[in-house]
């Protein structure tokens, strides 16, 4: 069996477009749709009232620190734009995917909070960068370790080998994920979001996570969450299941012309940003 044949079947059940929530394929649509009015935007997201109540949240949180209050999603759509707040609608809803992995293997609240943590701290370098639409660096920091919630979630027992091997051997648990099974959680994470037809950007940030030169078409989102990773591994906010911080590489730091100094007052933004969104993403998870 090749490689692709055993991604497929380890996805199955994960694959079809049911599978996402499928409001985001709603909003995407309309979006791309030229007769489409903000109004129409408006009235998908509404009847979600769901959605509605976690969107509205996550905008008035200190995420975004607007001076005055954000009473409906018609504002929302005009002040934030349209393909963020689809991308937040993502955001919102890409929690409840994954139901039923035993706490013991691992503690869903630690692994989105760093998942989110790593979404958070992309979206703030991107906005030191001045980088447009930072909403998509949220997304990508969000499933960067996606891949090993279908390891979790299809192969519990393996994952748990894993996981003891890494610690045993005291080295990172991605290495040891390729030596076992040839591949690891980014490559899984990476055909995941290829079959739900997300966008590039988001493929290859999860892809090359660990190895952001790899990138090709967007070497800024998979530079920016391979920085986000490391720093919120080395800060320990919250964990996929790795207990060592994996290797920066320095070129990708370089890369972003971004100065060294500015680290203090980036994990101070994230440190301020993280309760609010961590309450507006999980609250409603159970």
């Amino acid at each position: 069996m090749d490689m692709i044949h055993e991604l497929d079947d380890l996805l199955k059940g994960y694959v079809e477009v049911s599978s996402l929530p499928m409001i985001y394929y709603k909003i995407n649509d309309a979006i791309n749709h030229p007769r489409t009015s903000m109004a129409d935007i408006a009235k998908i997201i509404s009847d979600d009232p769901g959605l509605t109540v976690r969107l509205l949240r996550l905008v008035n949180s200190a995420f975004y620190g607007f001076p005055s209050r954000i009473e409906t999603i018609t504002q929302a759509l005009v002040i934030i734009g349209t393909n963020q707040l689809r991308d937040l609608a993502l955001a919102t809803s890409i929690t409840s995917l994954f139901e039923g992995i035993p706490e013991d293997l691992i503690s869903m609240d630690s692994f989105w909070r760093h998942s989110i943590a790593c979404g958070v701290g992309a979206k703030t370098l991107a906005t030191y960068r001045n980088e447009t639409n930072v909403e998509r660096f949220l997304i990508a920091g969000m499933l960067h370790d996606i891949g090993r919630l279908i390891l979790y979630k299809r192969e519990g027992e393996l994952a748990r080998e894993l996981l003891l091997q890494s610690r045993s051997k005291k080295d990172l648990l991605f290495r040891i994920e390729y030596e076992r099974l040839g591949f690891d959680h980014a490559v899984l994470g990476r055909r995941l979001l290829q079959l739900w037809n997300l966008p590039g950007s988001l493929v290859e940030a999860v892809a090359f996570h660990h190895n952001p030169q790899k990138a090709i078409q967007y070497p800024v989102e998979a530079t920016l969450v391979h920085l986000a990773d490391i720093l919120v591994n080395a800060l320990k906010w919250g964990s996929s299941g790795e207990s060592y911080v994996p290797p920066l590489d320095e070129r990708a730091w370089e890369g972003t012309g971004l100065s060294i100094s500015i680290l203090s007052s980036l994990i101070d933004s994230m440190d301020q940003q993280m309760d609010e969104i961590v309450h507006s993403l999980l609250k409603d998870v159970s």
